[in-house]
């Protein structure tokens, strides 16, 4: 029974390709900042940068907050060739934790969306009799009482 409750929160967790993580861009030299969604998979342009976004995580709601996205950002140089700035992971909560160093461009993940199971292996749900059997040995009913 247990083994089923988790198949069945695992299965509602969001597939990688289906969440969105937003991130946004700053050009330090003429102050352009944008904001982009994209999903797991995909990439977004932001003046020479490219950023492809691999994955993306947060904690569940109840959770202390930790959000991050694991991206690769390359530059693209004259002549069309392209120079890898950065991959790894980027934390919403800590950008400095792992920032992209880049005398011209600031990259920075703001959020992840994705969803969680409603239930799991160990929730516990109220308002519903519990219907259990114990394994612990039943007493022997007591013996009718004798008459006077």
């Amino acid at each position: 029974m247990i083994l089923l409750a988790f198949a069945a929160a695992a299965v509602a967790v969001t597939p990688m390709a289906e969440r969105v993580v937003t991130l946004s861009a700053l050009n330090k030299r003429s102050g352009r900042a944008e904001t982009f969604t994209a999903k797991p998979g995909e990439q977004v342009s932001f003046d020479a940068l490219t950023v492809r976004v691999r994955a993306c995580e947060t904690t569940r709601p109840e959770e202390p907050k930790l959000t991050g996205a694991f991206l690769q950002i390359d530059e693209r140089l004259r002549g069309g060739a392209a120079r890898r700035l950065y991959s790894g992971w980027m934390y919403a909560e800590s950008p400095s934790l792992h920032p992209l160093e880049h005398a011209l461009y600031d990259v920075w993940v703001r959020s992840c969306s994705m969803r969680f199971p409603a239930v799991g292996p160990d929730t516990v749900v109220s308002g519903r009799a519990a219907k259990s059997e114990s394994s612990a040995k039943k007493s022997p009913e007591a013996a009718s009482a004798p008459s006077n």
